[in-house]
């Protein structure tokens, strides 16, 4: 089988890992990919932009593809999956209607709202001026609290979402979303929800439309700086399995918000096939909340996910696609908990410089159980050099959580390049669930 892999980042870099593991793959190809996508087995890069659908389409049939999957939520969004149906190309993930689960932050809260499923309360807004009426209105100014959160409609690589705890907060945000479009066209509309308390969980799943079979719970770190202090970027860290989700929370989430979320899908014609990503708030006294749906598999959630599978991927995906995901087994996994951390840039998530060459990755890569994964990354004369704001996943696996983060970090300190960085705090809300569940 020769399997197209669309993207560049650590998501993809997994992906074609895992896919090339696969006894039934020939050859891997991955567009555009980055500096490591090549030197895997089986693999080779194609330069061709992820979004650059008409060239894709061309490659694949030209290549006698027989299998595409798509990394990134951009082209979902933008319809790759509908172009590759209708040429009659094998393609996993879902169609451009249901990526709007992604695509709109509006579409997937009034998806929500009509099928019941919990999430914030929300108002939608098409302009900065309703919009600040509506925190002037509703927030006293003499009162400094304002715990809301102002959302971005469209994509925004998972910066378009703004935090707020003030009203000075909420204003500024409704500012660089709608008035500054710092966003871009993203902008055009925008949520206001209120603010949830409590930790954040990534419950993916599978899904044919009918059938959903859930991997197990991961935790992102969405933050940039230790103790989830600073802007959110695309994710700076993630640990699978996730503590903090337990067998009686996973029914409850699968009963409560995964099923109802694919039934409506498909009441409304618009059926969801591929990775079905629910981003999950579990508050303190209400339970399990939906913050967002992502329509593919998130990054960095997919690295450790990936490492623990022992289930040929290739396999569980011609499942999805053609709609018999109720006749496989259920993937197995490794038990031992993974742990990846995100080695940034110097300014992420704001601009930073490229170009800067990276030492140090065959030590990393020597050290046992250890998978790096690049993301920003790019060959020059020979040499790895940085070449985006996230830039590396390095992925662990351990007996226990804390064992897993010894050996990531471990592979940390052996990677270097002018002005590196990362949290020194991924999974220790994990640790500390442990610890509590011992008691």
């Amino acid at each position: 089988m020769r399997v197209l892999i669309v993207g560049s980042g650590g998501r993809e870099h997994a992906l074609a890992w895992k896919i090339a593991q696969s006894p039934r793959a020939e050859q891997v190809f991955v567009a555009p990919g980055n500096a490591d996508t090549a030197r895997e087995g089986l693999c080779e890069n194609v330069p061709i932009a992820a979004d650059d659908i008409p060239a894709l389409v061309k490659f694949a049939k030209a290549s006698r593809i027989d299998l595409t999957v798509v990394g990134p939520e951009a082209p979902l969004v933008a319809g790759i999956v509908d172009v590759f149906q209708r040429e009659k190309l094998r393609i996993f993930g879902p169609s451009k209607a249901a990526a709007q689960l992604e695509g709109s932050k509006v579409f997937c809260k009034n998806l929500l709202h009509g099928a019941d499923v919990p999430t914030a309360e929300y108002r939608v807004f098409r302009d900065a001026e309703s919009a600040t009426r509506y925190v002037m209105d509703r927030f006293n100014a003499d009162e400094q609290s304002c715990p809301v959160v102002v959302k971005a409609d469209g994509l925004a690589a998972g910066k378009g979402v703004i935090v707020c705890s003030t009203r000075r907060d909420a204003l500024e945000a409704i500012d660089r979303i709608a008035r500054q479009r710092e966003f871009g066209a993203a902008g055009k509309q925008l949520v206001i929800e209120e603010r949830l308390d409590g930790q954040e969980a990534s419950v993916l799943a599978l899904t044919d439309g009918r059938t959903i079979v859930t991997l197990p719970p991961a935790q992102d770190h969405k933050a940039a700086y230790d103790g989830d202090a600073g802007p959110n970027t695309g994710g700076m860290g993630a640990y699978c399995p996730a503590p903090l989700v337990d067998e009686r929370m996973m029914r409850s989430i699968e009963e409560h918000i995964l099923v109802p979320t694919v039934h409506a899908m498909k009441r409304s014609r618009q059926p969801f096939s591929g990775v079905l990503y629910a981003g999950i708030m579990v508050t303190p006294a209400q339970g399990p909340k939906v913050l967002e749906y992502n329509v593919r598999f998130g990054d960095p959630e997919c690295q450790p996910l990936l490492l623990r599978l022992k289930t040929d991927i290739i396999d569980l995906m011609e499942a999805t696609i053609d709609g018999k995901l109720d006749e496989i087994k259920p993937p197995q996994w490794d038990p031992r908990p993974s742990v990846s951390v995100v080695m940034a840039s110097e300014g992420y998530p704001g601009d930073y410089e490229k170009g800067r060459p990276i030492r140090g990755l065959e030590e990393a890569a020597a050290v046992p159980d250890v998978k790096v994964f690049h993301s920003g990354t790019a060959l020059v004369d020979g040499q790895v050099v940085t070449a985006g704001g996230r830039v590396l996943a390095v992925t662990a696996l351990g007996n226990t959580i804390a064992a897993a983060k010894l050996q990531a970090y471990t592979a940390v300190k052996c990677i270097r390049w002018q002005g590196a960085w990362c949290r020194k705090d991924i999974a220790d809300k994990a640790m500390v669930q442990a610890d509590k569940r011992k008691r």
